[in-house]
């Protein structure tokens, strides 16, 4: 099966051309836009259950993933997932974790194993979430993001992410969440809660987050107003 991220990074795309019959992809929710003739999909909740009543209350998943199985060489599978922004291909080895935020799943390729991870206290009073999904390998992932997608190797200094921003990171970075100077910068530095990353991994950031849009479009909505 080969992949390909099109029209990246404003409005990505994921293209999957499948190389033969019985080649398997599984993929969130709606996220299909269109697919050959022959491509067969099934809906499922994976791992049972409890196991897809966790993904979708602590790590923001759907309930039920479809998956969709080549019946013909040459097929062909469009994705894309919710809102307008990047794709990223992460290829995950045998044992190897990846931790998403929640909502940044898009689809991934093998036997890869999808669960919650607890993040925190802090973290979810942060904004990260207390639950983010941790993926793990072997196989092939694709997850997505808020506007254009950039990755930052964190170093001797450590990292500093606004949690509105942060997408992923690679598993072992040590992290904690702390108001932005203070109290007085958590209420008007307009920066809130961060998040300080140290170890040696690769932190994903997104260059847009919806709390801000939110915020920014609020003095523009129209309001209903009451005639009692």
């Amino acid at each position: 099966m080969h992949g390909e991220i099109l029209d990246s990074p404003d409005f990505g795309l994921l293209k999957l051309r499948f190389d033969a019959p019985g080649e398997t992809v599984v993929a969130e929710s709606g996220a299909m836009v269109s697919m050959s003739g022959g491509v067969q999909m099934s809906t499922s909740m994976r791992g049972g259950f409890l196991q897809a009543a966790k993904r979708k209350l602590m790590g923001g998943e759907s309930l039920f993933q479809n998956t969709f199985t080549s019946t013909a060489a040459g097929q062909e599978l469009l994705l894309a997932p919710a809102p307008e922004g990047d794709l990223q291909h992460k290829v995950l080895a045998p044992g190897e974790t990846f931790i998403l935020q929640s909502g940044a799943y898009v689809a991934h390729i093998g036997d890869m194993k999808l669960d919650s991870k607890i993040a925190g206290l802090k973290s979810f009073f942060g904004g990260v979430g207390f639950f983010m999904l941790k993926c793990t390998g072997p196989g092939e992932l694709y997850f997505n993001s808020y506007g254009a997608l950039h990755a930052v190797q964190v170093g001797h200094e450590g990292f500093t992410v606004d949690n509105g921003h942060i997408v992923g990171f690679t598993d072992g970075l040590e992290f904690r969440v702390r108001k932005f100077g203070g109290f007085k910068g958590l209420f008007f530095s307009g920066e809130g809660l961060v998040t300080d990353f140290q170890g040696n991994g690769t932190v994903w950031v997104q260059s847009r987050n919806a709390p801000s849009l939110a915020a920014f479009l609020e003095p523009y909505r129209r309001v209903r107003r009451s005639n009692n």
